[in-house]
């Protein structure tokens, strides 16, 4: 499918007025050279290079190539810097929407082009994951003759989202997340460059290393926190972008609950915090508030079980049993009988012993993900139950628990950057003291206890 008059006369307005685009578009680098990362790629003779014309072509021209990697780590931005950079023809599709009937009018028009002009196409497919196995099928003869050389992208495995024959026909370019240094160096560009911000706004230490954590290795992502940030200092009238600034722009708001019944909503919080604090007795008179006002015993059956885990948990493992058969319970026989399978429910929960180590620990561990700290699952965790996973280094040196006497490796799961982390703090209270014994006793035997 050839670019319309629409598409031409659009690239056209964001080369003559580029202000108007986003910052990461400005950004994109235009030529291999000012590419940042996937350095691995990217050296001479590599096939990338190759594309653009940095090599041999007749038949050892550069073969068709599938970039692999997450999200922001450079698999648009390096087939659009062949675009710019190649003389070949150059045509994009994206398997969100296109489909067979497009993939084989760019073939016809590469086989015109390469028999008529001599010249040679370039077929970009975004998220060739999203295509079919007839779809990919497709594709197969023209990689096969080189009526086209295909540069196809995916964020999901190729050995399970990309047919055998297309994957064999191919070069598997597997893209690495991008390392902090590889966003700050990202970030001061478009901070000073011409075609970002052109210095006309700082950037503390402190806002770039939250900056970093926002992006998790995706310079999208970085580079349109930084767009949004920088616009709201430069409308306060501010000549840099402080922290607060970052965090109210980019930070996500908190939702809202409906604010009508507002008192049908404090009765329920009463309720919940009234068995969180023990007190049997008002969280009895709260429910009957709520049995009385005609609530829907499903509502409360709910607010129950999320009280069990949130509040109980460990503590005692039976308190969301006993919730979860309530609500179970409640849905079949409604009310009034209703009303003392929820009374069952209220009390145990209220008198259980208590604990929010479950809560805690998860906030931890989401906070954390939410700051950007993560990374690449270690290769000796990754799945090695595929063909070609073995050359990617996957589950290579994993040690099988089972296989030892007392069935625990002493071997890292957490990716690098959380492999100290300690999420899960137990409490010693009822049932949850068998738990604090347990987490200690594992910890020190995979190497984590800190003495």
């Amino acid at each position: 499918m050839e670019p319309d008059l629409f598409t031409a006369a659009a690239e056209e307005r964001q080369e003559r007025d580029p202000a108007g685009s986003p910052l990461a578009v400005r950004m994109r680098p235009r030529t291999l050279d000012e590419v940042v990362g996937q350095q691995h790629l990217l050296g001479p003779g590599s096939p990338l290079r190759r594309l653009v014309g940095e090599g041999s072509g007749g038949p050892a021209g550069p073969s068709s190539v599938i970039l692999w990697g997450p999200p922001g780590t450079g698999k648009t931005t390096l087939a659009y810097v062949v675009s710019k950079a190649t003389n070949k023809r150059f045509v994009e599709l994206s398997a969100i929407t296109a489909g067979v009937k497009e993939v084989r009018a760019v073939i016809d028009g590469a086989r015109r082009a390469t028999g008529g002009f001599g010249k040679e196409t370039v077929l970009f497919l975004d998220e060739i994951h999203r295509f079919s196995k007839a779809q990919q099928d497709s594709l197969l003869p023209a990689v096969e003759n080189r009526w086209v050389t295909l540069i196809a992208a995916t964020t999901e495995n190729p050995y399970f989202s990309v047919i055998s024959p297309l994957l064999s026909r191919s070069l598997l370019l597997t893209l690495e997340p991008l390392t902090d240094g590889d966003i700050r160096a990202l970030l001061r560009r478009a901070l000073t460059d011409e075609r970002g911000l052109k210095d006309s706004v700082g950037l503390p230490e402190d806002t770039e290393e939250h900056l970093l954590r926002i992006a998790g290795g995706d310079a999208r992502r970085a580079l349109t926190a930084l767009e949004a940030a920088a616009g709201a200092a430069l409308d306060q009238g501010e000549g840099e972008i402080g922290l607060a600034t970052l965090e109210q722009t980019v930070d996500r708001a908190a939702v809202k609950y409906d604010r009508d019944g507002d008192q049908h909503y404090d009765v329920a919080s009463a309720l919940i915090k009234s068995i969180r604090g023990s007190d049997v007795d008002a969280a009895l008179h709260y429910l009957a508030r709520m049995i009385e006002a005609g609530e829907d015993p499903r509502f409360i059956a709910r607010r129950l079980m999320i009280s069990a885990s949130e509040d109980i948990g460990l503590a005692d493992p039976n308190a969301l049993p006993v919730a979860v058969a309530a609500a179970q319970a409640v849905a079949m026989i409604g009310f009034p009988e209703a009303a003392l399978t929820l009374s069952h429910a209220t009390i145990a929960l209220a008198l259980a012993p208590k604990s929010n180590s479950a809560t805690t620990a998860i906030g931890a561990a989401m906070e954390d993900v939410r700051k950007g700290l993560a990374g690449p699952v270690p290769p000796h965790l990754r799945d090695g139950h595929y063909k070609g996973a073995a050359a990617l280094g996957h589950a290579q040196g994993y040690v099988y628990p089972h296989d030892l006497p007392e069935g625990i490796a002493q071997q890292q799961y957490a990716p690098d950057a959380l492999k100290d982390r300690e999420y899960y703090t137990p409490t010693r209270h009822g049932t949850e003291a068998r738990y604090a014994d347990a987490v200690e006793w594992t910890r020190k035997h995979l190497g984590r206890r800190r003495s």
